[in-house]
Order: structure tokens, then C-alpha cells, then sequence
């Protein structure tokens, strides 16, 4: 599974509206970055109480990235 379909299956799972995910994914130096946008009434889903829930999808993003030894990073676009 690449990166852009486990963020899409997580999110999707957590949100009210899993049609508006839309994730963009694009090289920058020797990382991975995706970019999440979610319907304006999910953002707080995805970012979760303190960042918590958008800390461990980054940390699950993370592992993944680095059985293919690739750092990815995370941003949630509003």
C-alpha cells in the first residue's frame, strides 16, 4: 500500500465527509510530502484534541515511509 492510500483509508475513517479528502503528494528533497485537505467541518476531526490525532496519523505515516527508508511529512491544508 503506498503512502497517499493508508493517509486516505485513515482519514477517510475518522471524517463525516470522505468524498471532500483530497491528498496530493509530491517529492521535496529527499522526502515525501502529502498534503490532506478535508471539508471544513472535519479539519478538527483530522487534528484531533491537541493535535493528538493528526500527531499519530504522522507517526503511522512515518513508519510506513521508513520500510521504504523515505521520511514523509504531513500537512493539513485548510
Amino acid at each position: 500500500m503506498d503512502l497517499k492510500s493508508l493517509l486516505e483509508a485513515i482519514v477517510q475513517g475518522l471524517v463525516d465527509r470522505p468524498e471532500e479528502v483530497r491528498i496530493s503528494e509530491h517529492a521535496k528533497d529527499s522526502a515525501t510530502v502529502l498534503e490532506l485537505r478535508v471539508a471544513r467541518t472535519d479539519i478538527g476531526k483530522v487534528i484531533g484534541k491537541d493535535g493528538r490525532t493528526a500527531q499519530s496519523i504522522r507517526t503511522v505515516l512515518s513508519a510506513a515511509g521508513a520500510r521504504d527508508q523515505r521520511k514523509v511529512h504531513l500537512d493539513i491544508v485548510d
